[in-house]
């Protein structure tokens, strides 16, 4: 038995890429199964992105129950998707790019309980709803894929419709408060300099949230009952991760957020500043990133 790459739903078109850098990555995974030496020797940020380990830090350590299921929506190159498929009993995951795809099937495809569908969410109807689902750096797109007058809550609502009624939502996305955006870090997703801070002025296709506004989203969508964690430096390299119930002390000197994609001004030692925000009860708001564990 091995994992499945299911076609039967693409369209012939690939929606976001990271380029050429693709086929490279598709090669490596192809020809190796650990990627230590290729990491030691190529600092491109893709390769890192898509290959790092420490990626699977943001979920492997959430206790799963037994003998559940998954839903990973947008599973990209399969960052997270090893690690779901060691604690689930069945992972299925939808991708738009089929290349992308690809990659994380020839990664994952010793899985007997993977399947990998190519397709835009939109053109699925499931015969069954999971236990949990997944959105890792995916919700912050909702505006690009889903057309509506209030994307991100209507997309919210369409993949409740796949949870069972005790089943969880995971949600890792930036906070764009987070306190590397006021240092310099440029916004993740548009390249620009505090965009997020100033509310995505002129943008409608793509937005991370402060806490209070991602909080009422979920409350708004059906996802009342919200437990906040705070992956640090971020969610997409977690070295850390604290919760409500366990947050980070003056003492703890959190590390400055490092910018492997873009270059990044330095206008103040977030290390420092972290402290009085600490000091003052507000890391919540300035936490660079939310993991987010939901349902009903």
């Amino acid at each position: 038995m091995s994992a499945t790459l299911n076609l039967d739903f693409y369209n012939g078109e690939d929606h976001y890429s990271d380029g050429d850098i693709e086929d490279e990555l598709l090669e490596i995974v192809k020809s190796h199964t650990n990627y230590e030496e290729i990491l030691a020797n190529d600092s491109r940020w893709p390769i890192l992105y898509h290959l790092s380990p420490i990626r699977q830090n943001i979920i492997n350590w959430y206790p799963f129950k037994e003998n559940a299921s998954c839903l990973e929506i947008g599973g990209g190159c399969g960052a997270i998707t090893g690690a779901l498929c060691d604690s689930l009993n069945e992972v299925k995951v939808v991708e738009l790019s089929k290349r992308r795809a690809s990659i994380n099937f020839e990664r994952h495809k010793t899985y007997d309980n993977l399947e990998i569908i190519v397709a835009n969410l939109n053109d699925i109807k499931f015969d069954q709803k999971f236990d949990y689902i997944t959105l890792n750096g995916v919700l912050e797109y909702a505006g690009s894929f889903t057309k509506t007058d209030e994307p991100y809550k209507d997309f919210l609502k369409q993949i409740k419709k796949y949870l069972k009624p005790d089943g969880k939502l995971i949600i890792a996305i930036e906070n764009r408060y987070g306190l590397k955006y006021f240092s310099g870090s440029k916004e993740d997703h548009t390249a620009k300099e505090f965009d997020g801070i100033t509310g995505y002025i002129n943008n409608d296709t793509v937005r991370t949230f402060g806490k209070t506004e991602l909080e009422k989203l979920l409350d708004e969508s059906g996802y009342p009952a919200q437990e906040f964690y705070y992956p640090h430096p971020d969610y997409k390299m977690p070295m850390e991760i604290y919760s409500s119930e366990w947050l980070p002390s003056i003492d703890s000197l959190l590390s400055q957020a490092p910018n492997f994609d873009y270059a990044k001004y330095e206008l103040f030692n977030e290390t420092h500043a972290y402290q009085g925000i600490i000091e003052n009860n507000q890391f919540e708001f300035f936490a660079n990133s939310f993991l987010v564990i939901c349902g009903e």
